[in-house]
């Protein structure tokens, strides 16, 4: 019988005595810090049991939700314009599309919802039309730019920020061959992103893009200070009239935590199924057997 291979044997290790204790006093304190929560009458859970499926909590959430994804889809779209521009080889192109990076990754999320909420300080009236003539139409800033709006705006444009960024390390994992090989064919610039560059470029762009996804859920509560009412100010509109602060900010942590858990199983599963890393070995290896010149077994 053929040896097994040594990679595919199991591979043990031997538990220590500060493992099993690390265990213990793990367990013990997790035991004493959820029995303090239950059972503090403080932390008031009727109350959170009252509102956990109110309707202005569940409007909240559909808001939150609705914030999410418009600005991660637009976020998206505008970040993949900005790396397209960032690789370009055009210095102008490239330049706008650092600076524009620089910009929104160095300030602040706030401030720049904030700018944007205020933006009419700046431009009372937008003028639409042609350059250089009057044909045109004037629009007033406020009308247009009311707190969604604010919002969805300055989320879509720090996202697409960062998103620029995670496709332009996506576009640089692509192996240098790769584009030597699709200009070798005579292919277009656009044609080399679309067939070439990008399909080879998700595997690390869909994992981090997950996490963003993540992190921009969490972050739509920054546009409570606007006065959207999302799922954070639903929750600061109820306990300003009952003063029952802690119950209501539980009630929107734990919709928070259910969605990011929720969001986090399809992120988990993008990653094994785009993950570089997985092992090729095969579960089982046949034994192999060397024969001399004349067939006879060794």
């Amino acid at each position: 019988m053929g040896s097994i291979d040594a990679a595919l044997k199991p591979r043990l290790r031997l538990r220590t005595r500060a493992e099993y204790a690390g265990w213990i006093f793990s367990i013990l304190a997790g035991i004493g810090i959820l029995t303090s929560v239950l059972t503090n009458p403080n932390f008031k859970w009727h109350v959170v049991g009252k509102y956990f499926f109110a309707e202005s909590i569940l409007r909240g959430l559909m808001l939150t939700i609705f914030l999410t994804v418009a600005s991660m889809a637009l976020g998206t779209l505008l970040g993949l314009a900005l790396a397209v521009m960032r690789s370009s080889h055009v210095k102008p192109v490239s330049m706008a599309a650092g600076l524009y990076i620089t910009l929104f990754r160095g300030t602040p999320v706030l401030v720049q919802l904030i700018f944007w909420f205020n933006i009419s300080a700046l431009y009372p009236d937008l003028r639409i039309g042609i350059p250089f003539t009057d044909i045109g139409m004037a629009v007033d800033t406020n009308a247009i730019m009311g707190p969604i709006t604010a919002a969805l705006v300055g989320l879509t444009l720090n996202e697409a920020a960062y998103m620029a960024e995670i496709i332009r390390g996506g576009f640089s994992s692509v192996g240098k061959g790769q584009i030597e090989a699709a200009d070798s064919l005579g292919m277009s610039a656009g044609t080399r992103m679309r067939k070439v560059i990008i399909p080879q470029a998700m595997p690390s762009i869909i994992p981090a893009t997950g996490n963003q996804v993540i992190g921009m859920f969490k972050g739509t509560s920054l546009v409570s200070v606007l006065g959207v009412a999302e799922l954070l100010q639903s929750a600061q509109l109820i306990y300003a009239r009952t003063y029952e602060t802690i119950p209501l900010l539980i009630v929107a942590s734990l919709w928070y935590l259910v969605m990011t858990l929720l969001l986090s199983y399809p992120q988990s599963k993008l990653e094994q199924k785009y993950s570089r890393a997985t092992s090729r070995l095969p579960r089982k290896a046949k034994p192999v057997v060397l024969t001399d010149p004349e067939g006879a077994a060794r």
